[in-house]
């Protein structure tokens, strides 16, 4: 059975649907990822096999391809959220995680680029886990 898989980005003005499954979910600790997510690492999942429909705002779909590299980001021009990306000319589908509102079965298949790391970004099983906000 075929999946279909929901997610949009966090003001709501794009929405998208994904039909298939994915074959890959790589947390990249590159510094690349880590400027693009504001995080600790960017977190995907990729697919060469699952296609990808816009449900709404496809025109505020905006991509940063950064210059003499593979490296691009697809974002919400409204809120800026990371959104999903067809890349090597539709050959791949790249999806940030944390677009996806549906609930996914894959777990995350490798750390890579870890030579890259934060330096923060090391024991953090160690640091105290809050269930809500602090204080």
């Amino acid at each position: 059975m075929t999946r279909t898989i929901a997610g949009a980005c966090l003001c709501g003005a794009v929405s998208f649907e994904i039909v298939g499954e994915f074959h890959a979910f790589y947390l990249c600790h590159c510094s690349r990822c880590r400027k693009g997510s504001g995080s600790a690492h960017g977190a995907n999942l990729f697919s060469a096999t699952a296609k990808l429909s816009w449900l709404s705002g496809e025109d505020k779909v905006k991509s940063y391809h950064l210059p003499a590299t593979r490296h691009q980001r697809d974002f919400c021009t409204d809120c800026g959220s990371g959104l999903p990306r067809e890349v090597m000319q539709g050959a791949m589908l790249v999806v940030p995680a944390g677009s996806i509102d549906s609930a996914i079965d894959i777990r995350p298949t490798a750390h890579i680029c870890c030579d890259s790391r934060a330096g923060w970004d090391a024991d953090l099983e160690t640091v105290p886990k809050i269930g809500g906000l602090p204080g």
